[in-house]
């Protein structure tokens, strides 16, 4: 993963995060909160997606616009699911 890589993950993952925070209101972690596991989550998801050849396998591993969007697109659903994952825990534990 390159630094440009790295860049898109981290932002798409905390847009993510922030549109998961915004739209379930019960599990939002605040705008810190939700920024920071989106960012955790979107750039571990993307990751994870890139090692197991997802991006491979859809004929995107060139750094093209085509592969850009797509590392967006699973870097803001991971970030959004960590967040909301994390907000749920953290609802169901009594806060």
């Amino acid at each position: 993963m390159d630094i440009t890589g790295l860049i898109v993950n981290l932002v798409s993952g905390a847009v993510g995060g922030n549109v998961s925070g915004a739209a379930v209101k019960e599990t939002s972690l605040g705008t810190i909160g939700n920024t920071l596991a989106g960012a955790i989550g979107g750039t571990a998801g993307a990751y994870i997606a890139q090692a197991v050849g997802v991006l491979s396998a859809m004929g995107l591993a060139d750094l093209t616009a085509g592969s850009i969007a797509t590392q967006a697109g699973i870097a803001a659903i991971c970030g959004g699911v960590v967040t909301w994952v994390i907000g749920f825990i953290k609802q169901k534990m009594g806060k």
